[in-house]
């Protein structure tokens, strides 16, 4: 049965390539922005903001239509979006006449399409027949982490042959992978992700029970704990630090996507024999640890490992997370993906949204701006603790 779902499996895993380059391509070039469009780093905050606010938006909507017109449809959907809004990002800041404006209107386009992805690849992945779903759900996250390595890696060897100033080509070459998996969707095989019969949990019904406020707020927490860094990484090391693009995109983003990968990885290969209550609470406890040695630190090589250890410890967090809510709330359904999608996504975007605003207050100061979000890791082992409790509790009652 798994091998008729091999197709669908592998689109899933490239769907998370589509939401890596969405994610994490435009980062790359927020100081070539700044430079060739004159646009004040504020503003370059808004890409990050308006991104993940769109995704959240789609997160909240998806929900009511999702269900109606199919995962197909809506996955298909998605990947053209997302293939549009990149392709805009190269066309639309020399048609608009203001570039901002350009690069603004193609962010929201790929946002709707990374929205949707974010929402739609987990459930089609959990409705697939495999032989442990937590194993299966850390992999599949694990490759969102191998395409933000492709994303950089293959950037900085393209800026490095063919110059930044040519980076328009290489987003025309990176719209090639929505494009490709369009087709991959089209003739992939589509389990029923609630059983027949069966009806998924509603809005309602997901919202009177406290374990789902619990995984909302470690959603919140595990987006905005991977974004805060995994946005400002690139520029950190180039301005922060001082550090070449090259160098500084390598030891930064590249290094913090290997290593959350690897613990994905990881976790997707061992999960069996591992608890995952105390996986989250010691990647909750190094998350706090990293940060504060890319804060803190005085030596920029501190700073730059703190960087690739916060990629360690946020790896297992959000399809932790994801796996925790599939045990718990049984027949959770679109609804209950969608919102933890949303939850996520808000924290995506408040995180880096926060580490923008702390670092422009305190004179355009990056170190300070992490420092700041902090909470989050904080805030996620409190709840990781609180939800154990909880489990321990339904075990003894």
């Amino acid at each position: 049965m798994q091998h008729k779902f091999q197709t669908t499996i592998y689109a899933c895993f490239t769907g998370y390539i589509v939401q890596a380059i969405v994610n994490n391509f435009a980062p790359l070039l927020f100081l070539t922005f700044e430079k060739t469009y004159q646009i004040p780093l504020g503003q370059i905050t808004m890409l990050i903001t308006i991104n993940f606010g769109i995704q959240l938006c789609i997160d909240l909507l998806s929900a009511g239509f999702v269900d109606r017109i199919g995962y197909r449809a809506s996955i298909l959907i998605a990947h053209v979006f997302a293939a549009l809004g990149l392709l805009g990002l190269a066309v639309l800041p020399e048609l608009f006449p203001n570039a901002f404006a350009g690069l603004l209107t193609a962010v929201v386009i790929y946002a709707i399409g990374g929205g949707l992805i974010e929402v739609l690849i987990s459930p089609i992945m959990e409705s697939c027949p495999t032989d442990n779903k937590e194993k299966a759900m850390s992999l599949l996250h694990s490759f969102y982490c191998w395409g933000h390595v492709a994303v950089v890696l293959i950037s900085t060897l393209f800026f490095k042959v063919f110059g930044i100033e040519h980076w328009k080509v290489l987003t025309c070459l990176w719209v090639i992978v929505p494009v490709v998996n369009v087709f991959a969707f089209l003739k992939a095989p589509m389990a029923p992700l609630v059983e027949e019969g069966e009806s998924g949990l509603s809005l309602r019904d997901l919202c009177r029970q406290k374990v789902f406020w619990l995984l909302m707020l470690m959603m919140l927490c595990a987006g905005a704990s991977e974004q805060s860094v995994s946005q400002w990484a690139s520029t950190f090391a180039e301005q922060g630090l001082g550090v070449s693009k090259m160098v500084g995109d390598l030891a930064g983003p590249m290094a913090f996507a290997v290593l959350m990968g690897s613990a994905r990885a990881f976790y997707g290969k061992f999960g069996d024999k591992m608890d995952l209550d105390r996986f989250m609470t010691g990647s909750s406890i190094l998350c706090v640890i990293a940060y504060l040695c890319i804060s803190l630190a005085p030596g920029t090589a501190v700073s730059l490992f703190g960087c690739a250890l916060c990629g360690l410890s946020v790896g297992i967090m959000w399809p932790g997370t994801f796996s925790k809510a599939s045990a718990a709330l049984k027949n959770g359904g679109t609804v209950m993906f969608a919102m933890l999608a949303l939850a996520g996504d808000l924290g995506c975007s408040g995180g880096p949204t926060l580490v923008g605003g702390v670092s422009s207050a305190a004179s355009d100061n990056l170190k300070a701006g992490i420092l700041a979000v902090i909470i989050f890791p904080l805030l996620l082992l409190a709840a990781v603790k609180v939800l154990g409790r909880e489990k321990d509790a339904k075990k003894r009652a």
